[in-house]
């Protein structure tokens, strides 16, 4: 193979739970790939011809879209924010569980019904699929974007409501916010760039490793 397949993979939780299902599949990266203090982000893997890239989670989606990557392991919510034409999403990998929520201040939700929002004023990592949310209720969304620390936004006045993943709810009951209601659930997915799937000759075998490693 003159240029190897390239994986992307996420930063973060879901790259803990993914690790065991890659070696099921027959993919294990070297061992520099496990040194916390390294720097590096592209990793050759025990299989000649297959390389791994580690990438924060929204990125994989993009590596793998415009063909840099031709497989990626990504986070459903992903998948539905930037709903990109050219992946396919073959195999439900049944880890990274959790779900996008709306939350909202404690005192604020004690009265509030979200069946009687007409707009609603929200800080999000997801404007896309936010909107869409709301607009199928017929509720009109102003969406704040922000990469991180949401929690701080209706504290400091940014936004009543947050719109982000939520796993355990550890982190919103830290921050004086409570879950009121869900967008969606979230698990990872194995993701494929179309064009590599017809293309490349290697994609499909290992599309298909990663779904008897899940069935395993």
């Amino acid at each position: 193979m003159s240029e190897p397949i390239v994986i992307a993979v996420p930063k973060g939780r879901i790259l803990e739970e993914a690790l065991p299902l890659l070696a099921r599949a027959g993919v294990v990266p070297e061992p520099a790939f496990g040194d916390e203090k390294s720097r590096a982000l592209r990793f050759r893997t025990d299989r000649e011809g297959i390389e791994l890239i580690r990438v924060r989670a929204f990125d994989v989606a993009t590596f793998v879209a415009h063909g840099a990557a031709q497989l990626g392991i990504v986070g459903s919510d992903v998948l539905a924010e930037f709903d990109y034409a050219e992946l396919y999403a073959p195999v439900d990998l049944n880890i990274g569980h959790c779900r996008l929520s709306v939350a909202e201040p404690v005192d604020m939700a004690a009265g509030d019904d979200p069946r009687g929002w007409s707009h609603v004023r929200v800080a999000t990592k997801y404007p896309h699929v936010t909107a869409q949310h709301f607009a199928r209720r017929g509720v009109q969304a102003e969406c704040i974007k922000l990469n991180g620390a949401m929690e701080l936004a209706p504290t400091l006045g940014l936004a009543s409501r947050i719109v982000d993943l939520v796993s355990s709810g550890r982190t919103l009951k830290e921050n004086g916010l409570v879950e009121v209601e869900r967008l969606m659930d979230v698990s990872a997915r194995l993701i494929v760039n179309r064009a590599a799937m017809k293309t490349r000759a290697h994609v499909f075998p290992l599309v298909e490793a990663f779904r008897a490693a899940v069935a395993a």
